[in-house]
């Protein structure tokens, strides 16, 4: 395989590894500019990926699959987001509560309903590739941009959409003056609480796409296949300074080193415990450099 391939099968493999981490740090970006750290993110993207599989093979229908997952993790979201703010319940406790909770109501619904702890394969329509017959020949281009299925394109919508939700919708300045200023969203006649609410609801809207997004492609739920994804998606908004697009594009590298890390597994003579530490290695770097880069900012000021 010549370079240009090589980049371009890791470029695309990083693409369609990005999807999940896109939509998961989507969804916490409206908690973050809400004035709130969600780290709930990890157990709504498990949910979400368990009920999209479980409702897709029932159905037959993607479509459903997909609104199933979404709907599940906004529930569970919706249960989080009222604990802490109608309950007053600390909310880092039950950010932690809602992943534990996450991670055993899928462990015992899998055995009960599928006679299994383990992976649950089931039977799921395939998803499409819209560009992959007409555009995916093209050299390079191909590869990175047209060989992905419908749910990688919708996360690129996504993006756009939340742009758009934050900067030209009502409600989407209010959340994020909720976050930057409540007191005077309180005396302008509206509720903070009820947008910190709507906030950790759209999370689970977006960490419930996410969680569609690694079950149907493989038409099977592994349990714990977020796999830290949650995690990297809050160093993605910390690095992407709460921008969309810049977010976006934190994800993209960290999906590249993911997968440089799959690829280099069979070119290398290291062991595999090593190289599936480079995503989390890298994003472990991130956080520190971006750290650094941020007080130097402030030492400059």
């Amino acid at each position: 395989m010549n370079w240009l391939g090589a980049a371009g099968m890791l470029s695309g493999n990083a693409i369609a590894a990005m999807t999940p981490l896109v939509f998961a740090a989507m969804g916490g970006l409206f908690t973050e500019l809400a004035g709130m750290l969600n780290i709930a993110l990890e157990g709504l993207i498990l949910v979400g990926a368990f009920f999209a599989i479980v409702a897709a093979s029932v159905t037959h229908s993607l479509l459903a699959g997909f609104i199933a997952g979404s709907l599940a993790a906004m529930t569970l979201a919706w249960v989080y987001g009222a604990a802490t703010i109608r309950l007053k319940a600390n909310i880092f406790v039950t950010g932690l509560a809602a992943n534990i909770f996450a991670s055993g109501l899928t462990v015992v619904l899998s055995n009960q309903w599928f006679g299994t702890k383990g992976v649950i394969a089931l039977k799921a329509p395939e998803l499409t590739r819209p560009f992959a017959g007409a555009l995916g020949g093209i050299p390079f281009l191909g590869q990175v941009l047209f060989s992905h299925d419908i749910i990688a394109y919708l996360s690129w919508l996504c993006v756009l959409a939340t742009w758009i939700l934050i900067h030209n919708t009502s409600a989407g300045i209010r959340m994020r003056a909720t976050g930057a200023n409540p007191e005077a969203v309180a005396a302008s006649g509206f509720k903070p609480d009820a947008y910190r609410l709507l906030a950790i609801v759209l999370s689970g809207l977006f960490c419930g796409m996410a969680g569609a997004s690694l079950s149907l492609p493989l038409a099977a739920y592994v349990p714990n296949m977020s796999a830290g994804r949650g995690w990297i998606a809050l160093v993605a908004i910390y690095l992407g300074a709460r921008k969309p697009g810049r977010i976006a594009l934190a994800c993209f590298v960290f999906a590249l080193a993911e997968s440089y890390s799959n690829y280099a597994q069979g070119l290398l003579r290291i062991p595999s415990e090593f190289m599936l530490a480079i995503p989390y290695a890298a994003t472990l770097i991130a956080l520190v450099a971006g750290s650094m880069a941020e007080r130097a900012r402030r030492g400059n000021r």
